[in-house]
Order: structure tokens, then sequence, then C-alpha cells
């Protein structure tokens, strides 16, 4: 099984390629990142890791244990007063193996236990029925339809209190 580590400077490489080779996947369901995140980022990854130094984000990676490929990332961002913001995305040719639903099951626990965190929020596209059904089965709630970037998408809770 992949591993969820906490992101590094050593998984740079890994990352940039994962959002590269993924790129075109993960924009038929969030807007895409543009050339400009892939031509500096180097810079917003360390901006990134300062963020986590400084409690404001966790972020994580789920790593291939036989190639050091990234699979997915498990963000968990906008920390404060015992909650955060839970987001994710798998690589497409991870899809249907059930890391999703693993990654954000592990970040939970380690919200709940390494973190401190009372509560998540994530939100998922109403056209994403995958993320939508992930969310569902590792115990989260909806409780608003919202629009992101011009999507209709569907809050979800985590009350971390009573998760196992």
């Amino acid at each position: 099984m992949p591993e969820l580590e906490r992101l590094a400077l050593r998984h740079a490489p890994a990352l940039l390629r994962f959002e590269q080779v993924n790129r075109a996947y993960f924009a038929r369901f969030v807007p895409d990142r543009g050339d400009d995140y892939f031509d500096k980022f180097a810079d917003r990854l360390a901006g990134l890791l300062a963020e986590q130094d400084s409690g404001l984000c966790h972020f994580h990676v789920l790593v291939d244990d036989e190639d050091g490929t990234v699979l997915g990332r498990f963000n968990l961002v906008d920390v404060a007063d015992g909650s955060a913001e839970l987001g994710y995305r798998v690589a497409e040719l991870a899809t249907g193996r059930g890391l999703a639903r693993e990654g954000v099951r592990r970040v939970c626990k380690l919200a709940r236990d390494e973190y401190g965190l009372r509560q998540l929020v994530a939100s998922a596209a109403l056209a994403n029925p995958a993320s939508l059904a992930v969310l569902r089965r590792t115990g989260f709630a909806p409780v608003e339809e919202v629009q992101l970037s011009g999507q209709p998408c569907l809050r979800h809770v985590l009350d971390l209190t009573g998760h196992s």
C-alpha cells in the first residue's frame, strides 16, 4: 500500500511530474492551475513548505512504495480554531483502487491525532460523483451547495471528535 507522507522538499520532482502528467485530467474537475504554476513550481513549493512549517497548513503526498511516484495529494489548509479545509486529488492512473478513500481516511486520522483538529470541511463538484462518494464513504456529511470557481459544489463537514 502506498505511504502517506508529509510534504517535504525531497518530493519536489515527483510532485511536479504528478501535476504535469495529470494536468488535463484534473482540469476536468477543477480549474486549471495555469502555466505560471508550473513555471514557478519551485517558488510555489517553497511557499507551501513555509506555510506548513508555520502550522497554517498540512500537506501530504501519497507515494508509491515501489518507485516513489506521487499518486495523490491530501492537503489540510486554512487551519484555525480546530478546523481545516481538506482538499485532495489522485492521479488518473491510480483511480478506481480506493486510494482516494484510503488517503482521506489517513489524513483525517492525522488531523485528529497529530494536528489536534476537531473538524474538517471539504467540497466536491457536483459533476465529480467519485469525489462526492469518497467524502460520503469517509464520514463527511453534506451541509450546503456552494459555488467554487463557478462550479456548483457540495460542501461537507466531518466532526473528528466522534470519528475513529
